[in-house]
C-alpha cells in the first residue's frame, strides 16, 4: 500500500490572463487534461483581463509520478469562449505544461502564451504555476476537483448503482489476486498476461545526438500491468534483438461485465524500449478490443490483442523527425491474452528467428515484480529425458522453454529429442569409448493461426505507344519487401524499344509465396503502391533512371474472385487484374514516356498450419583411450629376447605413443580454441560492422532527407530570388514611368498655368482698352450733353423773346400756336433724339460687347430698327400733316408771310434725316445698301426736291 508520504498533488493555479479582446456576450473557460482526467475552470467574462483564480488538483504517488515523467507526459490547457445563451463552446487555444518542471518547493507563476490562438491579433497570455504539494490530511468539502468522466460511455443497466470510480484493481495479498469491482459482482477468476515475444529495426529509434554509455549498453523493454512494473531481460544488441520471450501472468477475480468497463476506463497499455531510465520508444496497445460489448467468446476460449505494433520515438513532433517507411519502422511483437481460468490458450504471436537454440530443459523464467503477481501454479524445474517407448509429457508436467509458454496445444504431440545411441567397442582391440552426448532444442518458428498462405504473383507483359523520339534499351526493375525480400527484381536481358512498337518482355514473370494476415495485406496494399522504374542501359555510359511506373496493388482486392483446389485438395481463391499504366518521366515535367501492360494474380490458400521445426545438434567425443596391455607367458631363460620384444621397450614405446597423440589432441585442442575464437571474433566484427554499417545508413537516409530538404530550401530561395529580382525590375520601371508621368504632368501643368497667367494678362489689357475707350466715349458724350443743353438754352431764351415780342397779335396768337406745335415736334424730335442717341450708346456696348453673336440676333436688331423706322415713318407723317395744316392755314389765312417759317422747319428736317443717317453708319453695322440706310437716303432726297421746289 502507498504511505500518506507518497501521496502527492500536482496543483495547477491559474491566476490571470491578458491581451484578450472584449467579447461582453461571451464567457471564458480553462479546461485541464492530465492522464484522462479533465478538471475546469468556473466561467469569467470574456474582457481583457479575466481573472480566473482557481486551482486544480490531481492526486498522484511518487511511483506514478516518476512514470508520468519519464513518458514526459503533459499537462494539457484549452480555453474556451462560451456562449451562455447557446451553451456552444468555441476553442481559442491551448497551453501543455511539462509536468518535470513541477518542483515540491513554491515557484512564482509564469506567463504561457496561448498556442493556435484564434485571436492572432492578440497576443494572449495565461498566468500559470504549477507545483507539488504532499497530500497529509484527507480532502475536505470546501474545495473539490471535478470528476472526469467515463471514458467509455455509461455502467451497464445490469451494473446498475455502481459508480465508475468504484471499479478499481486492488491487491489481495492473501489469495494472490487482483479484484476489480466490489466483491458481491467478482464471480470468476481470469488470467491476464502480456507477452512481447521480438523485436526489429530497433536501431531506428537511436538519433544521431544520442550518446550511449561507453560500456556495452542494456536495452530493456518496460510496461505496466495493473499497477506493476515489469520489465524483461537485457539485450545488447540492437539490430538482432536476441531475448528470450517473456509472459507476465496476474490473476484477476471479477465478472465479464465489470471487467469489460474496466478495460474501458483504463489507458491503452504503454510499452516502453528503455536505456537506463531513458525512454528510447514506445507504442500503445489498445485494451478495449479483449471485451466486446455483446461478445461472449472469452467463455469458450481466450481474447487475445496481438500484433506488431510500431515504436515510436519520443516527442516525434517536437523533433520535427522525417517519416519513416513501413519496412523500416521499429516493430515489437506483443500478444495480451486473458482467458478465465481453466480455458487453454493458444497465443498466435509470430515469433522472429533466433540465432541461438532455446534448451528445452532450461529453467522457466517467472515474470514476478512482485511476488504476487503470478498466481500460475510453478511445474519442476528439470525432468529427466523420457525413453521412446515412454508417452510424452502433458502441459503440467512438462518442463517449457520461454517459446513454449506462448503455445499450448490443445492435442497432446510428441516431443521430439534428438539423443545419439552410444558408439559399439572395437572387437580386435579392448578399447573403452565414453560417450558424451547432450541434447539441445531446435529453433522453433510459430506461426499465427490467423494467417493466410498467399501467393502473389506479376507478369510485365509488355511496353507499347513510346512517346519519345530516340530508341531505348530498356530494363525493368522493381522491388516490394512486404513479399519477404527487398532485393530487386529485373528483366533481362535489356530490349530496344523504339517508336510504334510493342514488345514483350523477357523474363518478367515473378511469383512470391509469404503468410500474413488479410487485414494486414490490405493495409499494405492500400498504403503503399509497387513502383515500376523504367532504366535505360547502354555500355558506353551509366545506367539512367527514364521514369517509374506506379502500380496500385489495391485494385486486385476489388477483382471478381474464383475457386479452385489447391494441391492437397483444400479450396483456394484466385483474384486476377490486369491493365495498362503510363510510366511517368522520373525527371523534369510530369510527361508520359511509354505505356507498360501487366497482369498481377492474387491467390488464397487458406490459413497456415501451426508447423514447428526443430533443430537437433548432438557431439561426440572420445574422453580417453586406454589400452590394455595383454599379459604374454614368460619366455625360457635359455631363450635369447629381441630387444624390441621386451617389456620395457613396449612400455616405452607405448608411453611415447600415448605422448605424442596426447600432444595431437592438445594441439586439435588448441586450434579448435583459436578456431572458436576466431569465429567469435569474427561473429563480433561482423556484429559491429552491421552495427557500423546500419547506423551508417541511418546517418546517409537521414543525411539525404536533409539534403532534400536543403536543395528544397535552396530551389525555394533561388525562386523568391528569382521572384524578387523580377518584381525589383517591374518596381524600377513602374518608378521610372511614375517618375516620367509626373514630370510630364507637371509640365502640363507648368504650360497650362503660364498659357492662363497670359490669357488673364491679355484679357486685363483688353478690359483695360475697354474701360479706356468707354471713358473717352462718356467724355465724348458728357461735352456733347453740354452742348446740347448751351445750345437748347439758347433757343429757349430766343423763343421767349420771340413770344414775348409776338404775344400781342393776333398772328402771333397764330405763330404762337405753331410754335406750340413746333415745340412739341421739337420735344419729340428731341425725345427720337435722346432715344435714337441712347440707342445708339446700347447699340454700340451691343457691339462691343456681343459682336460675334449669331445673326438671329443681328436680325433682332434689325427687326427694333425697323420698328423705329415705323415710329419715325408715323412721326414723319404725323408731322407732315399737322405741316400741312398748318401751311394751309398759313397760306389761307395769313398768305406769304410765313414762308420762311416753312423753309426752317424742312431746313430742320433734312439735318435730323442727315444725322440719323450719318450715325447709323458710324456704327459700322450697316452700309449704302441696307434698306433702313436708302430709305434714308431717299427722304433727304425728297426733302432737297421740296426745298429746291419752294425756292
Amino acid at each position: 500500500m502507498v504511505s500518506k508520504s507518497d501521496q502527492l498533488l500536482i496543483v495547477v493555479s491559474i491566476l490571470e490572463g491578458h491581451h484578450f479582446p472584449k467579447r461582453p456576450k461571451h464567457m471564458l473557460i480553462v479546461e485541464a487534461k492530465f492522464d484522462g482526467e479533465q478538471l475546469a475552470t468556473d466561467p469569467v467574462e470574456h474582457t481583457d483581463q479575466p481573472e480566473f483564480a482557481t486551482e486544480l488538483a490531481w492526486e498522484i504517488d511518487r511511483k506514478a509520478l516518476h512514470q508520468h515523467r519519464l513518458q514526459r507526459t503533459p499537462i494539457k490547457l484549452q480555453c474556451f469562449a462560451l456562449d451562455p445563451v447557446s451553451s456552444a463552446k468555441e476553442t481559442i487555444g491551448y497551453i501543455l505544461l511539462d509536468l518535470r518542471t513541477a518542483q515540491e518547493t513554491k515557484q512564482a507563476p509564469k506567463w504561457y502564451p496561448l498556442l493556435s490562438n484564434k485571436y492572432t491579433k492578440f497576443k494572449s497570455e495565461i498566468q500559470i504555476s504549477i507545483a507539488l504539494e504532499t497530500d497529509s490530511k484527507a480532502p475536505v468539502d470546501s474545495f473539490k476537483a471535478k470528476g472526469a468522466p467515463p471514458r467509455d460511455g455509461k455502467v451497464p443497466a445490469s451494473l446498475f448503482g455502481l459508480e465508475p470510480k468504484d471499479i478499481v484493481a486492488v491487491l489481495n495479498e492473501e489469495g494472490g489476486y487482483h479484484q476489480i469491482g466490489p466483491a458481491d459482482y467478482c464471480t470468476d477468476f481470469f488470467v491476464m498476461s502480456v507477452t512481447i515475444a521480438f523485436a526489429t529495426q530497433l536501431e531506428q529509434l537511436i538519433p544521431c545526438t544520442m550518446k550511449l554509455p561507453e560500456r556495452q549498453p542494456e536495452f530493456f523493454f518496460y510496461y505496466s500491468l495493473l499497477g506493476n512494473d515489469v520489465t524483461n531481460e537485457p539485450f545488447n544488441d540492437l539490430i538482432n534483438p536476441n531475448f528470450e520471450p517473456e509472459r507476465a501472468s496476474v490473476r484477476i477475480h471479477s465478472s465479464v461485465e465489470i471487467l469489460r468497463v474496466y478495460l474501458a476506463l483504463q489507458p491503452k497499455l504503454q510499452i516502453h524500449l528503455c536505456c537506463g531510465d531513458q525512454s528510447l520508444g514506445s507504442t500503445e496497445i489498445p485494451l478495449t478490443g479483449l471485451l466486446k460489448k455483446g461478445s461472449s467468446e472469452i467463455s469458450q476460449r481466450p481474447v487475445t490483442v496481438e500484433g506488431a505494433f510500431i515504436l515510436d520515438p519520443p516527442n516525434r513532433a517536437k523533433q520535427k523527425l522525417a517519416p519513416i517507411p513501413v519496412e523500416l519502422a521499429p516493430t515489437v511483437g506483443v500478444s495480451v491474452a486473458l482467458q478465465r481460468e481453466g480455458v487453454d490458450t493458444q497465443s498466435l504471436i509470430q515469433l522472429k528467428n533466433q540465432n541461438e537454440h532455446v534448451p528445452q530443459h532450461s529453467k522457466k523464467r517467472v515474470l514476478t515484480p512482485i511476488k504476487e503477481k503470478l498466481t500460475e501454479p510453478k511445474s519442476p524445474s528439470v525432468s529427466p529425458l523420457p525413453p521412446h517407448n515412454q508417452s510424452p509429457p502433458t502441459k503440467d508436467d512438462a518442463t517449457e522453454s520461454e517459446v513454449e509458454s506462448l503455445q499450448y496445444d490443445k492435442d497432446t504431440k510428441p516431443n521430439p529429442k534428438a539423443i545419439n545411441p552410444a558408439v559399439p567397442a572395437s572387437v580386435a582391440q579392448p578399447v573403452t569409448i565414453a560417450n558424451a552426448s547432450e541434447t539441445a532444442s531446435g529453433q522453433k518458428i510459430a506461426v499465427p493461426a490467423t494467417s493466410h498462405h498467399f501467393c502473389f504473383s506479376i507478369d510485365l507483359r509488355s511496353i507499347h505507344d513510346l512517346e519519345v523520339s530516340f530508341p531505348i534499351n530498356c530494363v525493368l526493375r522493381y522491388s516490394y519487401p512486404f513479399f519477404g525480400s527487398a532485393a530487386p527484381i529485373m528483366t533481362n536481358p535489356p530490349i530496344e524499344v523504339r517508336k510504334n512498337m510493342e514488345v514483350f518482355l523477357p523474363q518478367s514473370y515473378c511469383a512470391f509465396d509469404f503468410a500474413t494476415m488479410p487485414h494486414q495485406l490490405q493495409d499494405t496494399f492500400l498504403r503503399i503502391p509497387l513502383l515500376i522504374e523504367l532504366w535505360h542501359k547502354d555500355k558506353m555510359s551509366k545506367d539512367l533512371l527514364l521514369g517509374i511506373a506506379r502500380i496500385q496493388l489495391s485494385n486486385i482486392l476489388s477483382s471478381e474472385k474464383t475457386r479452385f483446389l489447391g494441391s492437397n485438395g483444400e479450396q483456394c481463391w484466385r483474384q486476377t487484374y490486369s491493365e495498362s499504366v503510363p510510366i511517368i518521366a522520373a525527371q523534369g515535367s510530369n510527361n508520359r514516356i511509354i505505356n507498360l501492360s501487366y497482369t498481377m494474380t492474387l491467390e488464397d490458400y487458406g490459413l497456415v498450419k501451426m508447423r514447428e521445426i526443430f533443430v537437433s545438434d548432438s557431439s561426440q567425443g572420445l574422453s580417453a583411450v586406454q589400452q590394455k596391455p595383454s599379459s604374454l607367458p614368460p619366455a625360457p631363460s635359455e631363450v635369447q629376447t629381441e630387444p624390441r620384444e621386451t617389456l620395457e621397450y613396449k612400455a616405452a614405446l607405448e608411453l611415447e605413443m600415448w605422448k605424442e597423440m596426447q600432444e595431437d589432441i592438445f594441439e586439435n585442442q588448441l586450434k579448435q580454441k583459436e578456431l572458436a575464437h576466431m569465429q567469435a571474433l569474427a561473429e563480433e566484427w561482423k556484429k559491429r560492422d552491421r552495427e557500423r554499417e546500419s547506423l551508417v545508413q541511418k546517418k546517409v537516409a537521414e543525411y539525404t532527407i536533409l539534403e532534400g530538404k536543403l536543395q528544397k530550401t535552396l530551389i525555394d530561395l533561388e525562386k523568391r530570388e528569382q521572384q524578387l529580382a523580377i518584381t525589383e525590375t517591374e518596381l524600377q520601371r513602374e518608378r521610372k514611368e511614375l517618375k516620367s508621368e509626373r514630370e510630364r504632368n507637371l509640365q502640363e501643368l507648368q504650360d497650362s498655368v503660364r498659357r492662363a497667367k497670359e490669357d488673364c494678362v491679355h484679357q486685363v489689357e483688353l478690359e483695360r482698352l475697354k474701360v479706356k475707350q468707354l471713358e473717352e466715349d462718356k467724355h465724348r458724350l458728357q461735352q456733347q450733353l453740354k452742348d446740347a443743353e448751351n445750345k437748347y438754352k439758347i433757343l429757349e431764351k430766343e423763343f421767349h423773346q420771340f413770344k414775348d415780342q409776338q404775344s400781342n397779335k393776333p398772328e402771333i396768337r397764330l405763330q404762337s400756336e405753331i410754335n406750340l406745335l413746333t415745340l412739341e415736334k421739337r420735344e419729340q424730335e428731341s425725345q427720337m433724339a435722346r432715344l435714337k442717341k441712347q440707342q445708339e450708346e446700347l447699340e454700340q456696348m451691343r457691339l462691343r460687347y456681343l459682336a460675334s453673336e449669331e445673326k438671329d440676333t443681328v436680325n433682332t436688331e434689325r427687326q427694333e430698327l425697323l420698328d423705329i423706322r415705323n415710329e419715325l415713318n408715323r412721326l414723319r407723317q404725323q408731322e407732315q400733316k399737322q405741316y400741312q395744316d398748318s401751311r394751309e392755314i398759313a397760306s389761307g389765312k395769313m398768305g406769304g408771310p410765313h414762308g420762311s417759317t416753312m423753309e426752317e422747319g424742312l431746313d430742320d428736317y433734312l439735318t435730323r434725316l442727315i444725322e440719323e443717317r450719318d450715325t447709323l453708319m458710324r456704327t459700322g453695322v450697316y452700309n449704302h445698301e441696307d434698306r433702313i440706310i436708302s430709305e434714308l437716303d431717299r427722304q433727304i432726297r425728297e426733302v432737297l426736291a421740296k426745298n429746291n421746289a419752294s425756292n
